[in-house]
């Protein structure tokens, strides 16, 4: 690290606290520099607070995207007759729900829907996407091809956004070090090493949904929403649609423009009046067991109604569902009839290297 290049990454940091914007190309140059660890960690902090304090543009998180994707990214390639869906968060969203966006893939998994996860750990919260599906006996430390063959025969896999087969060069470390919602969080989530073209993404803020469903658009979905979820009498919002208050969205279609929306709950009678229901168990082993008793429909709270909600989103923008009602009714149809746990099962033992092991977690957790 010469003292010279943290002079001109230093420049671009006070670019940004001067509310100047970035050009994409710029933007990648900068996170490039990060991921290579080519200026020091204090100014890598100072970089991405001050972007993300000024407030990201599409090009800044397209840049951020193209620069991790590019170099960071392990690729690879899924039957080309599969029309991949993703459904994950950015996380470092200000109210921590239970795994919400699993337990609505499962589903929709479950309904023929071939879906291409990518996820991490848990950073801020008690439970994230990978440790969930640890818990519930998926080998989340398997290569890249494990995942991509998973999805192609089970219908889901989920690629580990922290580990380094996924991520080879740096992602894991910087991530792991960041407690704030950053421009990271959001192109390190839009990285999935199948490149999918349809999605249902949450954001951590509501002044994010603009800019992520542009780069999204950019980089080359087809068919998304975009999502942030309130709840009432709060300042407090989620990375997942909301059953305790109302859902900003915004959605891509292929072939018009950007169609923004707001979901009413109560209006689809799915609304919840204590978010502390939708709150994680602090200990990963009592809320895997609620995880499977919920996707064996065995758990008839609000934790089904914020599944439901937001697996009718999958349905809705894969186009499997004419509207969001239909969606939900498909998705409670699967979630009663046991065949969303079928697709748990299915995906344990697809993505395992051990998939007599793997079952052995799950079967654990349904006892």
């Amino acid at each position: 690290m010469s003292v010279q290049a943290n002079k001109a990454f230093g420049s671009i940091i006070t670019r940004l606290i001067q509310k100047e914007n970035l050009s994409r190309q710029e933007a990648k140059q900068a996170f490039t520099s990060v991921l290579k660890n080519r200026t020091t960690e204090m100014q890598q902090g100072a970089f991405l607070a001050a972007l993300t304090g000024k407030g990201e543009t599409r090009q800044e998180v397209a840049g951020a995207w193209e620069a991790i994707f590019d170099l960071d990214t392990t690729k690879v390639s899924i039957g080309s007759d599969l029309q991949l869906v993703e459904n994950s968060g950015t996380g470092m969203d200000t109210f921590k729900t239970f795994n919400i966006s699993t337990a609505a893939s499962v589903v929709a998994a479950a309904g023929g829907i071939p879906m291409a996860r990518h996820g991490a750990r848990a950073i801020t919260s008690s439970c994230g996407t990978v440790d969930m599906a640890e818990a519930l006996g998926v080998d989340v430390e398997c290569s890249a091809e494990t995942v991509a063959k998973s999805i192609e025969s089970s219908g889901i896999g989920l690629f580990n956004g922290m580990s380094p087969h996924i991520h080879p060069m740096a992602l894991g470390r910087i991530l792991s070090q960041i407690f704030f919602g950053s421009t990271l969080n959001i192109a390190a989530s839009l990285a999935n090493p199948a490149l999918p073209s349809i999605g249902v993404r949450g954001v951590y803020a509501k002044e994010m949904i603009r800019p992520v469903t542009g780069v999204m658009q950019e980089i080359g979905y087809k068919n998304a929403i975009v999502l942030h979820g309130t709840v009432d009498n709060s300042n407090k919002g989620m990375d997942e649609a909301s059953v305790c208050g109302m859902t900003h969205c915004a959605r891509i279609s292929r072939n018009g423009p950007i169609e923004e929306f707001v979901i009413d709950p109560g209006k689809l009678g799915l609304a919840v009046k204590d978010p502390g229901e939708l709150a994680p168990e602090k200990d990963i082993g009592k809320e895997s067991k609620r995880f499977v008793a919920l996707v064996s429909n065995k758990e008839q709270s609000a934790r089904k109604d914020a599944v439901l909600l937001n697996a009718g989103l999958i349905f809705l923008a894969a186009g499997h569902a004419a509207t969001l009602e239909q969606g939900i009714e498909t998705s409670a149809g699967l979630l009663e009839s046991g065949r969303a746990f079928e697709a748990l099962e299915n995906w344990v033992k697809a993505q395992n290297i051990d998939a007599e092991k793997g079952l052995e977690t799950l079967h654990r957790l349904v006892a």
